[in-house]
């Protein structure tokens, strides 16, 4: 129940073992060609250029900068926790100029501040927004910020990691032209790959540069000859194994319906902060801005961080994560992604954490969580029947 990786089907697992064939083998380039289109209906998108990059979410994020920001290009840059700040070191190296929107960790980069910045003066090749911020549990919104992006001639680029398979997340509607993934996260799928869609104007972008891209591994005008169902051009040996394994993570996915899918994960996501209430820990982000599928809390000063999670390993064999950077110590991140998001999760932590504060001194009153979060679950169920 950490920030990932998150659990694993064991039909996935039995995927990963299937006999090895070649990677230019006609029914594995026809197992590529179906995860293609479940990634584009996972995307919402009818981009071509959408496939599983090899490496895991940090080398689709290092993709998509190293092929569309050029030396000198000014790449506007939202940093509101961890992976906000990786974009900017990341186009810094690729040689361009961040030109970074900075709000406190636990909020959003305002609307505003994108709108400022875009029409301060001097070209911008790109706006870069993180999605689900996984360091602070932020859900950053996203639906106009592709028509603000089009109407000052830059791309918008989107990390998509934590979100992807938890909550909606629209490429075409939202005019997203570059947006990438890790499957480690929602889709419960070992880490390995990087879900990656292009948009046409993107990929147009990257075939007319000024100058190579700087990493011939992570070039996609190259790879992108190997995923065309035309050419099949040898690039690299891809990871087939785990290929099997994202092909039978995505069935997972289509067989419950993203719509399902999407209102699991906020159903278990509200019935744990109603459950870590009356614990007192509040959630970092709004409510309106505050992801379900990552739920990041803050500390009372009588927590002791580390005791309470070395506790619940050793004696629950619950896994939940720590604060990053300026958070450490003052904020857990517990995740409910994919196979992980489920009741019993909910309560089983609930009721360990209860256990353990308990046995510290910090609660007087046990069973106060777990009834929390049943009232949530029995509520919806209630709404169900009358919808129904």
């Amino acid at each position: 129940m950490g920030p990932g990786p998150s659990l694993v089907h064991p039909r996935v697992l039995q995927a990963l073992s299937k006999p090895l064939v070649g990677h230019l083998d006609p029914l594995f380039l026809g197992l590529m060609d179906t995860i293609q289109g479940s990634l584009r209906a996972l995307f919402q998108t009818g981009n071509e250029f959408t496939v599983a990059l090899s490496g895991t979410g940090s080398a689709g994020m290092e993709a998509v900068v190293a092929n569309l920001i050029e030396p000198g290009d000014r790449a506007v840059v939202g940093i509101n926790g961890v992976f906000g700040s990786r974009l900017a070191t990341m186009i810094e190296r690729s040689g361009g100029i961040p030109v970074p929107i900075e709000a406190p960790w636990g909020q959003i980069i305002a609307p505003e501040a994108l709108h400022d910045a875009l029409s301060r003066g001097g070209p911008v090749k790109a706006v870069v927004l993180v999605h689900a911020e996984t360091s602070t549990g932020v859900r950053q919104p996203l639906e106009a910020v592709g028509a603000l992006c089009r109407s000052h001639g830059a791309l918008l680029i989107v990390d998509a990691v934590t979100s992807l398979g938890g909550i909606p997340v629209e490429v075409d509607a939202w005019g997203i032209d570059a947006c990438y993934s890790g499957t480690q996260k929602c889709l419960s799928c070992p880490p390995g790959l990087a879900p990656l869609t292009m948009s046409p104007r993107a990929m147009d972008i990257i075939r007319r540069r000024r100058t190579p891209c700087r990493s011939w591994y992570l070039d996609l005008s190259l790879i992108a000859e190997y995923w065309n169902d035309r050419s099949r051009a040898y690039h690299h040996t891809a990871p087939i194994s785990m290929l099997y394994g994202l092909h039978e993570a995505l069935r997972l996915v289509h067989e419950e319906g993203l719509l399902p899918r999407f209102m699991r994960h906020q159903l278990n996501g509200d019935a744990l902060v109603a459950g870590l209430e009356p614990l007192g820990l509040l959630p970092l982000p709004s409510n309106e801005h505050r992801l379900p599928m990552l739920t990041c809390v803050t500390l009372p000063d009588r927590i002791d961080d580390t005791l309470v999670r070395t506790q619940l390993l050793r004696d629950h064999g619950i896994e939940i994560g720590g604060g990053l950077g300026p958070l450490r110590g003052r904020v857990w991140r517990i995740g409910l992604m994919g196979e992980s998001c489920q009741q019993a999760h909910v309560l089983t932590l609930l009721n360990a954490l209860e256990e353990i504060f308990a046995q510290q001194g910090w609660l007087d009153q046990p069973g106060r969580a777990v009834q929390a979060a049943v009232e949530t679950y029995t509520h919806s169920q209630v709404s169900a029947r009358r919808g129904a």
